[in-house]
């Protein structure tokens, strides 16, 4: 009759013990975990743009170098020049000395007697009639010298009439008239060109450094582009 009497007495404290017991066994150990920052692995970083970006063609690199550059062609954009034949020589850069040689030149206006009857009277008046505005004549120059500087000194010689400008793109001086005869005075294609030893260059004639023995002809044209040039 007692145990029926206590039991609640009895099983009350009994509970309480068992939940205080099962509270420790699975909690008690468990870190504390409040004041700890949750780690995770660092992203692996991404390669940037410019890592995978090639840099465009002409662009400079961080050292200043060009990138791409294959065009084949010379700070003034001279065409290839033929095999055998001399590659411009840039003025600024050309030695010079006091050693003497010969060479020979003329200048030859003879194409515009052709159709001299389309041409205005003004630049009619001063063809020759032969077509020579200087004969071939030789002449003497300096080693390093070129075609213009030759040029230059036998019209001064002969007190024949010269005009020119300096094509800074081209790094050569530009003939536009010789004989009081400018470029398009017989045509939109008319002008003077000239030619070492049968052979018209490609690039100007500041950059043409002589050699002993040249044969040196200016010729008027009245088609440049039939010689390649426009």
């Amino acid at each position: 009759m007692w145990w029926k009497k206590n039991i609640r007495k009895i099983l009350v404290p009994l509970i309480i013990i068992a939940i205080l017991a099962a509270a420790f066994f699975f909690g008690g150990d468990a870190p504390d975990t409040s004041g700890q920052t949750l780690q995770t692995a660092a992203p692996t970083p991404e390669p940037s743009v410019a890592a995978q970006t090639p840099a465009p063609d002409g662009d400079e690199s961080e050292t200043g170098i060009p990138i791409g550059r294959e065009t084949g062609e010379d700070a003034y954009l001279t065409d290839p020049v033929p095999t055998g034949k001399p590659a411009p020589a840039e003025p600024q850069e050309t030695g010079k000395s006091d050693a003497a040689y010969s060479c020979t030149i003329s200048i030859s206006c003879a194409d515009v007697l052709s159709n001299i009857d389309d041409c205005a009277p003004e630049t009619a008046a001063v063809i020759p009639k032969d077509g020579w505005i200087l004969r071939p004549v030789t002449v003497t120059f300096t080693e390093g010298e070129s075609v213009f500087d030759v040029l230059q000194r036998v019209c001064r010689e002969n007190n024949i009439h010269i005009e020119y400008n300096t094509a800074a793109g081209y790094n050569s001086a530009y003939i536009e008239g010789i004989g009081n005869l400018y470029e398009f005075d017989a045509g939109e294609l008319s002008g003077w060109i000239y030619s070492v030893n049968g052979w018209f260059p490609n690039y100007g004639s500041s950059r043409y450094q002589l050699k002993s023995g040249d044969t040196i002809c200016w010729v008027y044209s009245i088609d440049r582009s039939s010689y390649g040039v426009n």
